[in-house]
């Protein structure tokens, strides 16, 4: 398998597990241009792959990611001297960087996001698209938008009041403040708290692994369910689901899960 190559980002793969480095460790891995146009190729390309099963999301250096690099908003406030033009253009540049993020939602693969040390703003918004997170003891979440003047938008305020109660959202959202690993844990917005990254990376690939062995149209069908049922009434998920399998459900991959059940062994599934 050939890896694309990326400026901002270190793509590598164990198996049937990618996994996607964010790879500005002297820039805090804050998120510039080529990273947000970076995040969504790869995506996009993990997609496509059928040898990848799993993702796991981490970052180099001293800590996940900084955030938003502010030397961006130059490219994204328009010169145009017209209001509604310049708004236009402003708006169509932030539905871009909300795609940026949602590849990882769109992704057919779960993706495990790997937090250590700080998560700041614009990594809010690209954690809550993961499928699940995982951090260590000195990793922290802060919506920082509000400390700089703006509304937070492209996806945090949209995507964490489905992951926790809505009133704390709120108060991050309303004061800037840290949320720790510790309260992150309690309130579920993260799986597993590690003692340090090493513990961290260990465990997470441990848990992708666990999923890539898994069938990988009942993972993937499974993860459509879960992201559609968010959206959608019980009544259209549950008819969502009944249409989805009467089509997608392969009899092979059945019977060889029940087969190997039956045998006491590993089951084997296709790509």
């Amino acid at each position: 398998m050939e890896l694309p190559q990326y400026e901002t980002l270190k793509l590598s793969v164990d198996g049937a597990v990618a996994t996607v480095h964010l790879n500005r460790p002297d820039k805090a891995n804050s998120m510039n241009a080529p990273m947000w146009r970076e995040l969504q190729e790869s995506f996009e390309w993990l997609d496509a792959e059928s040898a990848i099963r799993a993702v796991v999301l981490c970052g180099e250096g001293r800590l996940f990611c900084g955030g938003l690099d502010l030397a961006m908003f130059g490219d994204i406030i328009s010169s145009a001297t017209d209001p509604a033009r310049r708004a236009e253009d402003f708006r169509r540049k932030v539905l871009s960087m909300q795609d940026n993020l949602s590849a990882l939602e769109k992704c057919r693969k779960p993706v495990l996001a790997a937090i250590h040390g700080p998560c700041i703003g614009g990594g809010v918004d690209l954690v809550c698209a993961a499928d699940m997170r995982y951090a260590t003891e000195d990793a922290f979440f802060c919506i920082r938008e509000i400390d700089i003047g703006m509304t937070a938008d492209v996806g945090t305020l949209q995507r964490m009041p489905k992951l926790i109660p809505d009133g704390v959202v709120r108060e991050l959202a309303y004061t800037g403040r840290n949320m720790e690993a510790a309260e992150a844990l309690q309130l579920g917005f993260v799986n597993r708290v590690y003692a340090d990254r090493e513990a961290l990376l260990a465990g997470v690939q441990a848990i992708a692994a666990e999923i890539a062995a898994k069938a990988p149209l009942a993972i993937r069908g499974t993860k459509e369910m879960l992201v559609y049922s968010r959206d959608h009434s019980v009544t259209d998920s549950l008819n969502y689901i009944a249409t989805w399998n009467a089509g997608m459900l392969s009899q092979v991959d059945l019977m060889e899960g029940v087969t190997a059940q039956a045998e006491k062994r590993a089951a084997n599934y296709d790509d």
